[in-house]
């Protein structure tokens, strides 16, 4: 079995930073995924059927916990001890909010209107590209783990914002 004593990035065998090489990942998954899966374990003992079922569980979380950059990032802050505090600390900047209200408002002001929402897709994409490149900084280059985790947190705003515009476009499609 493998050793989970180890965190998600060397469980792949990659390094302890947000930029990863996905396509690495996604073959380092698949070996241990091979390695650990139940159907290799049929034949096996209840408690080595059971230790096999947790691996793969295991293997799984740490994959889907690596692949979404968001969650990579919370565990990377993690692993420094550093607390996202999302649940309590929402204060953010005065001007990010009132980039938040505007969001929502042109969000409703072209909630009928499937082209307008598909801008509005558009343009925050390329925000959250921005933002994504910002915590990217902050979390390889710089270290700077308080500005990380305010980009964190700002993500997640902008990341519900993604899901009410995605909401917005099936009710305008249906």
């Amino acid at each position: 079995m493998i050793n989970f004593q180890h965190n998600h990035f060397e469980l792949f065998g990659l390094p302890q930073r947000f930029h990863l090489d996905l396509a690495q990942m996604e073959q380092a998954y698949r070996q241990i995924q091979s390695q650990v899966h139940p159907d290799r374990y049929v034949q096996a003992g209840d408690a080595e059927r059971r230790a096999s079922m947790q691996s793969a569980t295991q293997v799984n979380e740490a994959y889907r916990t690596l692949k979404d950059p968001l969650t990579r990032a919370r565990y990377l802050l993690a692993l420094q001890q550093v607390d996202v505090e999302s649940e309590n600390n929402t204060a953010m900047p005065a001007e990010f909010l009132m980039q938040q209200m505007q969001w929502r408002e042109a969000v409703e002001e072209a909630a009928d209107q499937p082209e307008a929402l598909a801008e509005l897709e558009l343009r925050l994409a390329g925000e959250m590209k921005d933002h994504y490149a910002e915590l990217e900084r902050s979390l390889d280059s710089d270290g700077d783990y308080a500005l990380a985790a305010e980009s964190v947190r700002k993500l997640m705003f902008l990341e519900r914002l993604r899901e009410e515009i995605g909401d917005a476009l099936e009710r305008s499609d249906a």
